[in-house]
C-alpha cells in the first residue's frame, strides 16, 4: 500500500514546482481522495445499516471488521455464529458481507432464490485482469455467463462419449505406481495426476510428462489465480479506484496482465490445436471437441470457448488434488478406515485385477470415503463468495444489492445437528445404513452428503467427474498398498495450508507398503496395456 501511494505521489508532482510545494500539494490531493473514498463508503454503509440487516460483531470506524478477518476465516465465522446466529453481517470498508452458517438459510437464499444470489463479487486481479472475466467459476452473473454455463453443463453430460472413464482409470493406475516407486514425492504425483486427468479429458491430448513445461505453467497459473481470487488478496479489491493506476506504476497490475497474456496464448493454442485435429479427423473425443461441435448453439466466440475449457480444467485439477491430499492425511490418522476399505476391495475386486469405475455400486464404503473426505475437510471451507443482484428481505432482515454472500461451508459440513456428535471426526460409515449400503445425505445436499460443491446456479458443474476421479484413485491406491505414517511424525489433521480459496493440509510425509508382492507388476502391466509406460 505504501509503495502504491508513493507511485501516485510521483505522478502528482507537477513539473517546475519546488519539491516542497509538490509534496505538499500531492499529500493534500491524496488525503482528499482517500478521505472522500472512505466517507463515501461510510455514508453508503450507514444508509444500508438504517435498514435492519442481520446483526454482527462491532467494527472500527471506517474500516469496519476488516482487521478481524485473518487466516482461517471459517473458524472465526463459526465462533461468531455462537454469538450472532446463523446469519450475520460484517462491514468490510463499507462493503456489506453477509455470512451464512446454516445449511437451511443457504438453501433458502442460494438455492431457492438463486435468481437473486448467483452473482460473484467484483474481483479485479483474479477475475478481470488475469482471466478477463472468462473463468466460469468466477465470472459475473449475466447473459455471457449463462451461455457459458449451459455449454459446460451440456458438454459434461456427454462425458461418457469423451472416454473420460478410461482416462480416470489409467491415471489412477499411474498414481498408485508412482507412489509405490517414489513415495517422497507423493504430493507432486497427486498434482500431476489431477492435471493429466483433466488435460486428457478436456483436450484429448497426450498426458503431461514429468519435465513438461506445460505442466509447470498450468501449476503456476492455477496457484496464482487461486490466490488472487481470495477476497482481500490485493489492496485494489478494497480500493477499486486503484485499477486506474497505469501498469508501469503498479507492479501488481503489470504482473497480472503478463499472466493473462501468457495464459490466453497458452489456452488459445490448446483450443486451436483441437480445432485443427478435428479438421484433419485425428481428434479423439474430448470436452473441447464437444464444445466446438456445439458452439453454434451457444453463440460463444473462440476465445470464450477456449477459456470455458480452461476454467473447467483449472478448477477440476486444483480441487481434486487438494481433496486427495486430505484423504491421504486421513488414512494416516485413521488406519481402521483404511483397513475396512481394503477388506471391501479384497472381497469385491480380489487381487487378480485392478479396480474399475464399474465396481462403484459394489464398493459402498469406498464411495462413502469420497463423501466423507469432502465433508470433513472441504477444500474451499468458505466457498466462493456469491453476490446479490438486487435488494432482498429474508426473515425480516434486509440484504442489500451488491452485498457479498459468504457460505461458511466448514460450519455447515461440521454441524452436529446434521452429521451427529462426531461431526468433527473422519467417519465414512456415517453414510451407510445398518446393511452397509449408501444412504441419502441430509436435506438440501442433493445426495452429495455435504455442501462442498456449492449452491444454486453456482454449484460445481463437474462434481460427478470429481466424484469418479476421487473414487477410482482411492480404490486403486488402497487395493495396491497401505499408507503408513513416517516414524516420529506427528499427524496433525488441523494444520491448514491456505492457498487462497483452496486449502490443503500442511506438508507431511508418507510411507507406502505394497499389500502383496505382485502389486507393482500388476499396476505396470495394466499401464502398459492401456498405453502408459
Amino acid at each position: 500500500m505504501v509503495v502504491i501511494l508513493e507511485e501516485l505521489r510521483r505522478l502528482l508532482i507537477p513539473a517546475g514546482r519546488s519539491a516542497r510545494d509538490a509534496v505538499w500539494n500531492s499529500n493534500l490531493l491524496l488525503l482528499a481522495i482517500a478521505s472522500g473514498f472512505f466517507l463515501a463508503l461510510a455514508a453508503s454503509y450507514a444508509t444500508k445499516s438504517r435498514q435492519k440487516m442481520p446483526p454482527g460483531p462491532p467494527g472500527l470506524p471506517l474500516v469496519g471488521n476488516v482487521l478481524q478477518l485473518k487466516n482461517e476465516q471459517w473458524f472465526r465465522f463459526s465462533e461468531w455464529r455462537r454469538t450472532y446466529g446463523d446469519i450475520f453481517t460484517l462491514n468490510v470498508l463499507g462493503q456489506p458481507m453477509i455470512v451464512i452458517n446454516s445449511y437451511a438459510i443457504a438453501a433458502d437464499l442460494l438455492d431457492r432464490r438463486a435468481n437473486k444470489f448467483s452473482d460473484r463479487p467484483l474481483n479485479i486481479v483474479g477475475c478481470e485482469i488475469m482471466s478477463d472475466g472468462l473463468m466460469l467459476a468466477f465470472s459475473r452473473y449475466g447473459e455471457r455467463w449463462r451461455r457459458m454455463r449451459k455449454a459446460a453443463h451440456e458438454a459434461v453430460n456427454k462425458v461418457p462419449a469423451h472416454g473420460l472413464d478410461e482416462h480416470l482409470e489409467v491415471e489412477a493406475l499411474v498414481l498408485a505406481r508412482s507412489w509405490l516407486q517414489d513415495p517422497s514425492a507423493w504430493d507432486y504425483h497427486l498434482r500431476r495426476t489431477a492435471a493429466n486427468t483433466m488435460f486428457s479429458s478436456m483436450y484429448g491430448d497426450v498426458p503431461l510428462g514429468e519435465a513438461d513445461a506445460q505442466f509447470d505453467f498450468i501449476t503456476q497459473y492455477n496457484e496464482k489465480i487461486t490466490r488472487a481470487i481470495a477476497p482481500g488478496s490485493y489492496w485494489v479489491e478494497i480500493l477499486p479506484w486503484m485499477r486506474y493506476i497505469p501498469s508501469r506504476f503498479a507492479p501488481w497490475k503489470r504482473v497480472a496482465e503478463e499472466w493473462y497474456q501468457r495464459a490466453n496464448d497458452f489456452y488459445m493454442g490448446l483450443f486451436e490445436r483441437v480445432h485443427e485435429r478435428i479438421a484433419s479427423g485425428s481428434q479423439p473425443a474430448s470436452f473441447s471437441s464437444t464444445v466446438l461441435q456445439d458452439t453454434h448453439r451457444h453463440g460463444l466466440s473462440p476465445r470464450e470457448n477456449a477459456w470455458l475449457v480452461a476454467g473447467m480444467f483449472g478448477a477440476g485439477a486444483e480441487t481434486t488434488a487438494a481433496a486427495m491430499s486430505w484423504w491421504t492425511l486421513a488414512m494416516l490418522a485413521h488406519p481402521e478406515a483404511q483397513r475396512r476399505a481394503q477388506n471391501e476391495l479384497d472381497s469385491v475386486v480380489s487381487r487378480m485385477r485392478v479396480p474399475a469405475l464399474a465396481d462403484k455400486a459394489r464398493l459402498p464404503y469406498t464411495m462413502a470415503m469420497v463423501k466423507e473426505v469432502l465433508r470433513w475437510r472441504p477444500v474451499t471451507p468458505v466457498g466462493v463468495p456469491h453476490g446479490s443482484v438486487e435488494n432482498d428481505i429474508y426473515n425480516g432482515y434486509f440484504i442489500p444489492k451488491g452485498a457479498l454472500i459468504i457460505p461458511n461451508v466448514w460450519e455447515m459440513n461440521n454441524d452436529p445437528a446434521l452429521f451427529g456428535a462426531d461431526a468433527h471426526s473422519f467417519n465414512p460409515a456415517r453414510y451407510l445404513n445398518e446393511q452397509g449400503q449408501l444412504v441419502s445425505g441430509p436435506p438440501d445436499t442433493r445426495d452429495d452428503g455435504h455442501f462442498t460443491y456449492g449452491f444454486g446456479r453456482r454449484i460445481c458443474v463437474g462434481k460427478h467427474v470429481a466424484n469418479n476421479s476421487l473414487f477410482i484413485e482411492i480404490a486403486t491406491c488402497l487395493w495396491a498398498f497401505t499408507l503408513n505414517n513416517v516414524k516420529g511424525q506427528v499427524v496433525d489433521v488441523n494444520a491448514f495450508h491456505d492457498e487462497g480459496i483452496v486449502v490443503r493440509p500442511e506438508p507431511f510425509q508418507i510411507e507406502v507398503e505394497p499389500r502383496f508382492p505382485e502389486a507393482i507388476a500388476l499396476l505396470s502391466q495394466e499401464c502398459e496395456l492401456r498405453g502408459r509406460r
